[in-house]
């Protein structure tokens, strides 16, 4: 965990359908600051991915290990020759079977991602979410949204926006409600740096339909 005592910072809570709040969003990510968001899976907290103030303030708010790699959220399957040196064609069939939705694809990280984005390590987990909002997010930034779940550490998943608020109220600025989401479960996290391909969680992708086109071998920890 970052040291030091997180600021309290009064916290504004937008319906999605408002008429401005994207654009609070939008200029808010591009200041620097932190914005939480309903996706197809569980609410979100995101910074601007290449801002690495804005991502380790990710870290201090959520009371994360600094260890800990934060995956990154794409508008759509192209920007992941922006943040992944190299993606191999095994990435571009899952990314059209499976996004927008529930995966998340790690892959070797692109110079252009902050160390605070991968916790230093050679990797980053990427997904396009099957929801209209964050993808419309980081269309609007150019870039991708450095983004985990909208709650402190060790925490329960947060799937509303009165989740979020017991969790980050005074902590985030911004809160985009979008009533609960549908999934309520974390993102499958698939790692295709190593040959066979590892599962490292399990989520709404089963290992089921990822077998249908890739071998798995294990899983993780975490399954």
């Amino acid at each position: 965990m970052i040291g030091g005592t997180t600021p309290t910072v009064e916290t504004v809570r937008l319906r999605i359908e408002a008429p401005d709040a994207l654009d609070q969003a939008v200029e808010l990510l591009r200041r620097g600051g932190l914005v939480a968001f309903p996706t197809d899976t569980v609410y979100g907290v995101g910074a601007y991915a290449f801002l690495a103030g804005a991502v380790a303030q990710l870290y201090q708010v959520k009371e994360r290990p600094t260890d800990q790699a934060i995956p990154l959220l794409l508008p759509e399957a192209a920007m992941m020759e922006a943040v992944c040196s190299e993606v191999p064609p095994l990435a571009w069939r899952l990314a059209e079977r499976f996004w927008p939705g529930g995966l998340s694809l790690v892959l070797r990280r692109s110079a252009h991602v902050p160390d605070a984005v991968t916790a230093g390590g050679p990797t980053v987990a990427v997904r396009v979410p099957d929801h209209p909002l964050v993808r419309e997010l980081c269309r609007r930034l150019g870039a991708p949204l450095a983004a985990t779940s909208a709650n402190r550490h060790g925490q329960p998943d947060p799937v509303t926006a009165d989740d979020v608020e017991a969790e980050l109220g005074g902590r985030v600025p911004l809160i985009l409600d979008g009533g609960a989401c549908r999934g309520g479960v974390p993102s499958t996290v698939l790692d295709l740096t190593v040959s066979p391909p590892v599962l490292l969680r399990r989520g709404p992708v089963t290992a089921e339909a990822l077998a249908e086109l890739v071998p798995l071998r294990g899983c993780g920890k975490s399954c």
